[in-house]
């Protein structure tokens, strides 16, 4: 065989090969501090429907010791704000209930579509920090995100920057 038969030869097998290995969903979780409601955004940014699965948003491992303010009365200080779904309601299995003081919300998925997305508005208020009501990227950094299904479970930490990506198999 010459060399350039050879060539192509390893070539397509080369790209079999990476056709071939699992190809990977990602999801990306971004918080945006807000006056009066901050916001969560959960992106489907990979090439795969996630479905029948779930992911736990917990903020109990956060720097700043971070928590839902829900109600008037509680845990929180000063302005609250219900926990408001606002894209992606046909995702969802069931809408999750929030309470007061809270540190977990669990989204229950159906289907999230590559390139769709899951958003709600909520206050989310610090409880180490000096400024209660304002949360920064910093303050939610080691926050968690938790995907599970069936098969698997991943798990993806907020950075400084207020993302998290969680990387899972199709």
């Amino acid at each position: 065989m010459n060399f350039t038969k050879h060539l192509a030869v390893t070539s397509i097998a080369t790209a079999a090969l990476l056709l071939s290995s699992a190809a990977q969903a990602d999801l990306r979780v971004d918080f945006k501090e807000g006056a009066p409601k901050d916001a969560f955004r959960f992106e489907n940014i990979g090439v795969c429907s996630i479905t029948n699965s779930s992911i736990t948003l917990d903020l109990a491992t956060s720097s700043a010791g971070l928590i839902f303010d829900v109600t008037n009365q509680g845990a929180g200080v000063e302005v609250f704000q219900p926990f408001e779904l606002i894209e992606g309601a046909d995702a969802l299995a069931k809408v999750p209930d929030v309470l007061d003081g809270q540190t977990k919300i669990e989204l229950s998925i159906s289907d999230l579509a590559p390139g769709a997305a899951i958003a709600f508005t909520i206050d989310v208020d610090d409880t180490k920090g000096q400024r209660a009501i304002t949360v920064s990227g910093s303050e939610i950094e080691g926050a968690t995100v938790i995907y599970r299904n069936d098969k698997e479970k991943a798990l993806a930490t907020f950075s400084s920057v207020a993302r998290a990506s969680v990387t899972r198999a199709c």
